[in-house]
């Protein structure tokens, strides 16, 4: 999976990293503030090339591939993030949380990163993981970018597509999702408006090629929250506060940890997932954020919005 060739457009080789404690892979280029990007599913590091390449010059960028995706380890249970016997949705996701707490570590205590002044970059599943992770690390988190992902409980009058309920909800449809790999190879087909050109295609499925790399991806489908009171939206409140979700227009004590953070919308207005209902929310509780609608984009916006997305996210993290 290394050669780069198959990779088009990703940075190369002597930009990848391992953290020592889990072996996560992440992509480490540029200088300046660092700005972490997290993925979501089926996906990984390569859906940040393009962004990687604007804002590189400028800032440090650090992009991780979730454990069990991307380059990342297989194993079920990253070493020193949890014991293999508790195998809950709540536990899945918080290996990936603790997964960010050593990668944070190991960049803050040995490779030169500021403990504060981070800008968080968030898609998909990267949204309830990373909002979770700056909530808990309170001051970490300078600026925010949030593209077609969720970090609260599902708005009023939402349904998630039935393809996602059928795996989600019925074990031998999971079992069939993982051996056909049906989900990755749906999501790079419906998941854009523009259609991939074949080696990125090739680059997106290349970590889900063998049926033994695909657990993640099912696992993340069956942790999707059925309800408002699933307990997969518990990891969005702070330990000290009570029921307190994103943003303003929840009350707790520290539901201003995230507020009043400078705040970058970019979304993709065809996405099949998360839809215009799950960007009002958004908007409702970060009315000071930077809006951009992107017509013409599905779910993966790094793709269809490409160039135009990339100086929009520069801009804002540049003051302009």
């Amino acid at each position: 999976m290394r050669p780069t060739r198959t990779l088009p457009g990703y940075p190369g080789p002597r930009h990848w990293e391992q953290v020592p404690v889990t072996d996560q892979h992440y992509v480490d280029a540029g200088t300046g503030d660092p700005v972490l990007f997290l993925h979501g599913n089926p996906s990984w590091s390569y859906m940040w090339r393009g962004l990687l390449g604007t804002l590189s010059p400028h800032f440090r960028c650090i992009a991780p591939d979730l454990a069990g995706l991307g380059l990342s380890p297989r194993s079920g249970v990253p070493r020193g993030t949890g014991s293999p016997g508790a195998q809950g949705p709540v536990h899945r996701l918080e290996r990936h949380i603790a997964c960010l707490d050593h990668l944070f570590h190991h960049l803050t205590g040995s490779q030169g990163a500021p403990a504060r002044g981070w800008t968080l970059v968030v898609h998909d599943w990267g949204g309830p993981i990373g909002i979770a992770w700056a909530r808990r690390h309170p001051g970490v988190v300078a600026r925010l970018v949030v593209l077609n992902s969720v970090a609260f409980p599902w708005p009023a009058g939402y349904r998630l597509p039935l393809c996602l309920r059928w795996i989600r909800d019925s074990a031998p449809v999971a079992a069939f999702a993982r051996a056909t790999n049906v989900f990755p190879r749906a999501a790079v087909r419906f998941g854009v408006v523009r259609r991939l050109g074949a080696a990125e295609r090739r680059a997106y499925l290349l970590p889900f090629t063998e049926v033994q790399n695909r657990r993640t991806v099912v696992e993340f489908i069956r942790c999707i929250p059925r309800g408002d009171d699933d307990p997969a939206w518990r990891l969005l409140e702070p330990a000290d506060a009570g029921p307190a979700g994103v943003g303003p227009a929840d009350a707790g004590p520290a539901a201003g940890d995230l507020a009043g953070l400078p705040v970058f919308i970019g979304w993709g207005m065809r996405d099949p997932v998360f839809t215009p209902l799950v960007l009002h929310e958004w908007i409702r509780r970060f009315p000071q954020a930077r809006v951009h609608r992107y017509r013409n984009a599905g779910h993966f916006v790094t793709e269809d919005a490409a160039g135009e997305l990339d100086r929009h996210v520069r801009d804002f993290l540049l003051g302009a």
